[in-house]
């Protein structure tokens, strides 16, 4: 009986423990209404202990932070310190900016009093906010210091003008398919004196470009360090901006209309400190490049389909670049840039890290050349080289000792190629192959049995969706799959083998209509080499 009733009792203590594991297991970050329901180390019936209550504020904001975006809104449901601290930590936030969104504007910045990252994104279909709801975020958000604003085509230049008024700390803006105009946008430049980067897409304020009121410098030309301009018809009113920007060290020109020869000659005069630049499908020819050639600190340069720049160009600025790490040259198959132009790249420019051709045709010279002088070279894409076979990949694994990626696209290599890669350039980590017909399942499978430390990506698709562009970067990316703007992987399949067509004009039809996807493959390289760079 006494073993009984000792027994019974044990069991009744471990129930009633595990019942109270079991309420603070379901509920451990709710507040206990009182600190009396926990004395002694010990817990009444129904009640449970907060444990997170011992963490500061400032340690739980700092746990939020890591979190995604979803699992912080579900932490914040979890009590109400939780949202307040939630709300209170949150420096970054994207609203959809609809008409309606000014009428909780009140209620979301009381919530989110600390936010200085805003993005105010609007669907082309609908109706964006106005300039009221835009100056009541102002007057909300006194401390921001990035704005992206897209397809707010309700916003004008009054609405920019009071919105910069209240917001002077501002020190990167992105705008893209906006209708304010020039006032606006030099009121941004007048009011910000912080202000370092600045991207401009499609601002469609601005459609007469002889009567269109010059944009900058304002207060912004000691600070700003990057400018971007996409798909202007009237880019160049930006001009007094860029050559006014004194420590300008990134400009960033896609698809402006215009020639830029004569302002490039102007920036160049006045802009010294120019450290990387990317051209476009722009026009600008050899003129542009000899002036660019003018900014010896020069480490990048993209020149994607600018079909007026020859080996001329391209030579005077190897010769004065001598710092270049990163080149990036979409030919768009013209021959205008070709071994004599790699020749002097190879010649001067000892410090190279990444070599992007694109519709270039190099031959085994210049690829011997660029191999044996760039000792750094890690990241190298050929894409639609007509003249890049099997002799030219064995050069490049006999020659590229400090390679680390690969990528080779439209090119008449096979699996002849493959093998020399295996028995060449020691540092390989990832060869990406596409659109190579003759290269086979059999030849990749090889190279990964033969090196195991190197990732094999094979495919032989041969065409895709008809699209030439290549990404806003104008640069092929080995081995991701693109998060940016403007380089979307896009692959169909059409079957071309049953045609009689030749390889070669496969190859320039694969180049045409795929180089796209190329320009997906490249990037997660690039940020690599900036990390390098970096350390």
């Amino acid at each position: 009986m006494g073993q009984s009733a000792s027994t019974a009792a044990g069991a009744q203590n471990q129930s009633h423990r595990a019942k109270c594991r079991s309420t603070a297991a379901i509920s451990p970050m709710k507040e206990s209404e009182s600190s009396d329901d926990v004395t002694d180390g010990s817990i009444d019936d129904g009640a449970y202990y907060d444990y997170t209550s011992n963490i500061p504020d400032e340690c739980l904001a700092c746990i939020f932070q890591c979190l995604s975006s979803g699992d912080r809104k579900r932490c914040s449901l979890v009590c109400s310190r939780w949202l307040r601290i939630e709300g209170q930590s949150r420096h970054r936030l994207s609203l959809n900016a609809l008409a309606d969104l000014a009428d909780v504007v009140p209620s979301i910045f009381s919530r989110f009093d600390a936010v200085t990252k805003l993005a105010l994104k609007c669907d082309r279909r609908s109706v964006s906010i106005g300039d009221d709801a835009l100056v009541l975020i102002s007057l909300r958000c006194r401390n921001l210091t990035r704005l992206k604003l897209r397809s707010c085509r309700e916003l004008t230049d009054a609405g920019m003008e009071a919105f910069v008024k209240n917001c002077k700390g501002l020190k990167k803006l992105s705008c893209g398919s906006c209708t304010f105009g020039s006032k606006g946008m030099n009121a941004v430049l007048d009011n910000c004196p912080s202000l370092e980067e600045l991207s401009v897409k499609r601002l469609r304020g601005i459609t007469d470009a002889a009567a269109a009121e010059p944009i900058g410098p304002g207060v912004v030309g000691a600070s700003l360090r990057v400018i971007c301009l996409k798909e202007l018809y009237n880019g160049q009113c930006f001009g007094p901006l860029i050559i006014g920007s004194k420590n300008l060290k990134t400009l960033k020109l896609f698809r402006c209309s215009g020639d830029w020869d004569k302002l490039l000659e102007m920036v160049a005069e006045q802009v010294s400190g120019l450290v990387e630049v990317h051209l476009e499908r722009l026009q600008v020819s050899d003129t542009g490049l000899a002036a660019i050639s003018n900014c010896s600190h020069l480490e990048i340069l993209h020149l994607v389909k600018t079909p007026e720049c020859t080996n001329i160009g391209l030579k005077n600025v190897a010769e004065h670049c001598k710092l270049l790490r990163k080149l990036h040259i979409d030919g768009w198959k013209t021959n205008r840039i070709s071994d004599d132009g790699l020749l002097a790249v190879a010649k001067h420019c000892p410090n190279l890290q990444e070599l992007v051709l694109i519709g270039v045709n190099p031959t085994r010279t210049s690829l011997e050349k660029l191999a044996t002088n760039c000792v750094n070279l890690e990241r190298l894409a050929l894409c639609g080289s007509e003249t890049v076979g099997d002799p030219e990949l064995s050069c490049i694994a006999a020659k590229c000792s400090a390679l680390k990626k690969l990528c080779i696209k439209s090119c008449p290599v096979t699996d002849q190629g493959m093998e020399a890669l295996a028995s060449g350039c020691p540092n390989l980590i990832k060869v990406k192959v596409k659109k190579c017909r003759l290269v086979t399942t059999e030849g990749a499978d090889w190279l990964r049995a033969s090196r195991g430390s190197i990732a094999v990506n094979l495919d032989t698709t041969e065409l895709e969706n008809p699209d030439g562009a290549a990404s806003d970067g104008g640069a092929p990316e080995v081995g991701q799959e693109n998060r940016q703007l403007g380089g979307q992987d896009v692959s169909g399949s059409i079957a071309s083998s049953s045609t009689g067509r030749s390889t070669s004009f496969k190859a320039r039809l694969g180049l045409i209509t795929g180089r796209n996807l190329v320009a997906c493959t490249f990037r997660r390289w690039s940020s690599f080499g900036g990390n390098s760079r970096n350390n």
